[in-house]
């Protein structure tokens, strides 16, 4: 056929469409068949072939055969649709408009005046075009892709059929991205009409389609047969197909798509009554996609669901003795962002993720990936996306149980080692991330603070190497030049003394290296006991910060796994997508007491702060009451410009410490626990060292071991929950990053490169 010649043959059409300078007619089938007749254009062929500044050229010059060409491409893939596609030719066809429409639809959504061309009427064109009955009466049910979700065979692989169903599911993605073309907005106005009408009742093929879709990510195994290097002898179709369909899955389940695709319906329906809008709403979201997902319940699907995605994600962690033998996927970010909805919408999804430790062949791939991604400033959206999974997990009581399971895999990770649960392994990578992650994290402290704060009242047994990590955070926390350095610093103590509170007066017993830590640290409780607040110990104390900042390492650093690699920082010219600030983590978090029976009562917010200070005065014999909780209502109101930019320097400019500040907080420092603890072991501990001559800890913990304070510690206080909460801010930073995902994975062919992307800004490190 002469490849060389067919592309020679295309240039020329796309030549010819740039330099006329009278519009085309539709009819004109010679000239506008030249764009798909040819059946040797691959998409990279497409891609370099019409270069984006003739597409722009024709859009501002011959707007209406760039619309022609559009249309005629679509009433093309129109006639596939209803004839089946019978012959190789009528395919080539398809895929040759498909791929023509993918290159095109960026510069048509980049221009505001174009984005309404898909939803505008052409003249003399209906909506069905020459409709064959065999086609229309097909259930297509029948022909879901894959067995799992509702469909029980699973059809033979059909690597052709894996090919356009991927280049099919390319132009979908591309016909959604018009949202990266409008600027971050939590406006529902700005909720996507191309998903809207996608996953309205207007697509009879909803069904199939959400099943097809989920059940080719879920069943698929990397792996295949565990044949070492296959992956480097056969193509593996299927995972470009994967990779699209679950990026397909995580855009179209947007939520609270009502209004947005009722806007579309009606832009394509004339007849459309006005009082359409007084119509009572649908059971169910008007998205049929989050309304399936929100309905399955069978424990089949959901196992079916969870079990796929945790082998995908821990798909990079399989460990072999023969290097690179084994595949590895690279689209974990869409799997976390996929996890995500589905706890978020289904929420019967969630209660089975967290009934039996399953959980944590989700949790431990999370935190491979956190402390992999530490110091890459590229991957600051995936530790965004794995800590905001967590902290959702920690709300529920279930998942503080389940990390006292033993932790026994030894997944190579930059850490130290230790013997002990999965809650060690999330504290040491915790403290893994403050102590040496890079500064665009510091945001993410209070979060990381919360999710231990959450699980600290369930946790059982602290590993030594655990216990000395949490007070090296302290210590490190509690020095009077961070203290004083921003007016939201002190709330990392707030939530570390929770969390000791919470142990000591909930599972003293089995925590006695924890006890050890708090006793051998007791001089970090007395100095925070006795800070001075005068003018000029603050500045004193400001003036250190000059010559240090948190300490790096811990007092005792112990070797790191074997076969571990250091978290590198990202290559210098690496692409990364710029994100929204997130909310502060009192505006994506809802206080919750646990109640005797185990219920949760949500803690009202406190209006005037005035009302937090004046009841804490009078909080009685308990350091509970969660003061850290008052704290943190009375003092968001002055801070949350600096919140969301913890290491901002222009946004604290204006603030400084003074005396009343540090003395209204330091006055609620929850300490009574910790100080009557120390006050009845510290020379109980002293008195044996001496009377036995003692210089073994482990003596000193067998001791503790056996100790009571029962009767000694001040009424236990009321378990505080930070449930995550979703809100706009929240929504909006999970659109921007989920775009900058989808862009930054689709670079082959370049499909958005170099158009006016504005919801986010491309950047190189």
């Amino acid at each position: 056929m002469g490849n060389a010649d067919t592309k020679l043959h295309f240039r020329k059409a796309v030549i010819q469409l740039t330099t006329k300078t009278q519009p085309v007619e539709a009819t004109d089938n010679a000239f506008w068949d030249q764009f798909w007749a040819d059946s040797s254009t691959t998409v990279q062929d497409v891609f370099a072939l019409v270069p984006a500044a003739e597409i722009r050229a024709v859009r501002e010059e011959s707007p209406s055969n760039l619309a022609t060409l559009c249309y005629k491409a679509v009433e093309r893939l129109v006639q596939g649709a209803d004839s089946g596609c019978p012959s190789e030719k009528e395919r080539q066809i398809i895929l040759n408009c498909t791929r023509l429409l993918t290159r095109i639809l960026p510069y048509i959504f980049e221009d505001a005046d174009w984005r309404g061309f898909f939803w505008s009427t052409v003249p003399g064109a209906g909506r069905a075009g020459d409709t064959a009955e065999d086609i229309r009466s097909i259930d297509s049910c029948e022909y879901i892709w894959e067995a799992g979700v509702g469909f029980a065979q699973s059809p033979p692989l059909n690597y052709i059929h894996d090919l356009n169903r991927t280049e099919l599911l390319k132009l979908l993605l591309t016909c959604f991205s018009e949202a990266m073309y409008l600027p971050p907005s939590s406006e529902r106005k700005n909720l996507n009409p191309w998903v809207s009408f996608f996953c309205s009742t207007e697509n009879r093929h909803a069904l199939p389609l959400f099943t097809s879709l989920l059940n080719v990510v879920c069943a698929y195994d990397p792996v295949g047969y565990g044949v070492p290097y296959n992956h480097l002898l056969f193509s593996d179709h299927r995972e470009q197909l994967v990779e699209q369909a679950v990026q397909i899955l995580i855009v179209t389940l947007e939520h609270e798509a009502g209004s947005a695709a009722r806007a579309a319906l009606q832009a394509l329906d004339d007849s459309a009554s006005p009082s359409a809008e007084e119509e009572p709403e649908p059971a169910g979201p008007d998205n049929l996609f989050v309304n399936y997902l929100s309905r399955i319940h069978r424990e089949e699907d959901l196992s079916f669901i969870l079990k796929g995605l945790a082998r995908l994600l821990n798909n990079p962690l399989v460990q072999t003795y023969l290097p690179r033998s084994t595949k590895k996927i690279q689209f974990q970010q869409e799997l976390l962002i996929l996890f995500w909805k589905f706890c978020d919408f289904n929420k019967k999804f969630l209660f089975f993720v967290l009934k039996s430790s399953d959980v944590l062949d989700m949790l431990v791939p999370i935190l491979f990936n956190l402390n992999d991604a530490r110091a890459d400033q590229s991957r600051v959206g995936l530790m965004h996306i794995g800590v905001f999974i967590l902290l959702l997990l920690s709300g529920e009581r279930n998942f503080g149980v389940r990390l006292n399971k033993p932790y026994t895999l030894r997944v190579p990770m930059d850490i130290p080692v230790f013997t002990g649960t999965h809650a060690d392994l999330l504290v040491v990578i915790f403290h893994k991330i403050i102590t040496s992650g890079h500064q665009r994290l510091q945001p993410l402290f209070d979060c990381l603070l919360t999710i231990i704060v959450n699980i600290s009242p369930y946790l059982k047994s602290l590993s030594m190497v655990a216990a000395n990590k949490l007070l090296h955070l302290l210590e490190a926390f509690s020095t009077p030049w961070f203290l004083f350095s921003l007016p939201q610093n002190h709330h990392l103590v707030f939530f570390l003394l929770e969390v000791f509170n919470n142990i000591i007066q909930y599972q003293f017993d089995g925590n006695c290296n924890l006890v050890y830590a708090i006793i051998r640290k007791r001089n970090v409780f007395h100095q925070l006991a006795n800070l001075t607040s005068d003018t000029a110990s603050i500045q004193k104390a400001l003036q250190k910060k000059k010559k240090s900042g948190i300490s790096r390492t811990s007092s005792v650093e112990t070797m790191s796994m074997e076969g571990s690699r250091p978290a590198v920082p990202a290559e210098p010219g690496t692409l990364k997508a710029s994100l929204e600030a997130t909310p502060g983590i009192d505006k994506i978090t809802e206080k919750s007491r646990v109640s005797e029976d185990g219920t949760l009562v949500t803690v009202p917010h406190l209006d005037p702060p005035q009302t937090a200070a004046d009841s804490s005065a009078g909080a009685g014999a308990s350091d509970t009451e969660s003061n850290s909780e008052r704290d943190h209502e009375v003092y968001h109101t002055e801070s949350e410009a600096t919140r969301s930019r913890l290491s901002s320097v222009s946004s604290s400019a204006a603030w400084s410490a003074n005396s009343d500040w540090v003395s209204s907080w330091k006055a609620k420092l929850p300490l009574q626990t910790i100080m009557r603890l120390l006050q009845v072991l510290v020379p109980q501990v002293e008195k044996i060292c001496i009377d036995k001559g003692l210089t073994d800890e482990s003596e000193i913990l067998k001791f503790l071991q056996h100790g009571t304070l029962v009767g000694l510690l001040p009424v236990p206080h009321p378990i505080l929950i930070r449930k995550y909460q979703a809100n706009a801010g929240t929504a909006m930073w999970f659109r921007t990053y989920m775009w900058g995902v989808i862009y930054l994975r689709n670079l082959d062919p370049p499909i958005w490169y170099d158009t006016d992307i504005r919801l986010f800004e491309i950047q190189r490190i």
